[in-house]
């Protein structure tokens, strides 16, 4: 199936789950709710907050022009709830979302938060929009599923070749202990080692919970390392970074 004929599909169902929300679920005022799921609180909750504003934003300008479903005209609301970057707590969010406010459309802001959704979203009519590079998500075949970032494949061979050529082949992991870390980490490890690479330390980190990483970071940097594989949402992320830099590591 074409991209184009596959974007199509979700479309519709868009179109039909917004169509549903208009016709038997709206308020008596004409609102139609979307749902966000992603971490509020913890290690990635300026990544969820991020996300949240990001949406406030394009709802706002959706308001502005006007919502027109059926002949009738909507106000859109973001209803927003913390998972805490737990998949478990993404599914029990979603089940709350269209039980309670009757979302047709719920944006998941984590891969285990997607692949939580999935087992249920096309049973229950609403469409998972996906903030996720991992490939798996759009593989499975779900036909109510959008993600957003384009696949992380691609960015395989451009990064380990640029890594190679400026620093070195000798690489050490640090990803987080997360679903999109770890599906990330399957990926990388075969083809920097298919590339001439050697892996030469491996300690994954708990970005949620963790805001210290000196003991992680400085059992890996002895290993002398070129490179360091690292992941997770944005604001945990740059914390690895900046012990890496403090520790002294150049790559």
């Amino acid at each position: 199936m074409t991209l184009l004929k596959r974007f199509g599909r979700v479309a519709a169902g868009m179109t039909f789950g917004l169509g549903l929300a208009a016709s038997a679920h709206a308020a008596p005022d004409g609102v139609i709710k979307l749902g966000y799921s992603g971490p509020l609180s913890g290690g990635g909750a300026l990544f969820g907050k991020n996300h949240v504003t990001g949406l406030e934003m394009a709802i706002k300008e959706l308001n502005d022009q006007g919502v027109e479903v059926a002949g009738k005209q909507y106000k859109v609301e973001l209803i927003a709830i913390d998972d805490k970057y737990a998949p478990s707590e993404a599914g029990i969010n979603a089940r709350r979302l269209i039980q309670e406010h009757k979302t047709p459309v719920i944006f998941a802001g984590h891969t285990g938060g997607t692949f939580a959704m999935q087992s249920f979203n096309e049973q229950n009519n609403f469409l998972v929009v996906s903030y996720t590079s991992v490939p798996t998500v759009l593989e499975r075949g779900n036909t109510l599923t959008v993600r957003t970032p384009p696949s992380f494949h691609g960015y395989l061979e451009p990064f380990i070749r640029t890594s190679m050529e400026r620093f070195g082949k000798k690489a050490a992991l640090v990803p987080g202990n997360h679903d999109y870390a770890k599906i990330w980490t399957q990926a990388f490890v075969p083809a920097w080692t298919a590339a001439g690479g050697q892996v030469v330390a491996d300690n994954s980190l708990d970005y949620n919970k963790d805001t210290d990483f000196y003991s992680g970071v400085s059992r890996v940097l002895a290993a002398k390392p070129d490179v360091l594989f690292i992941g997770g949402a944005s604001e945990p992320t740059a914390l690895v970074v900046k012990q890496a830099r403090e520790l002294g590591f150049k790559g």
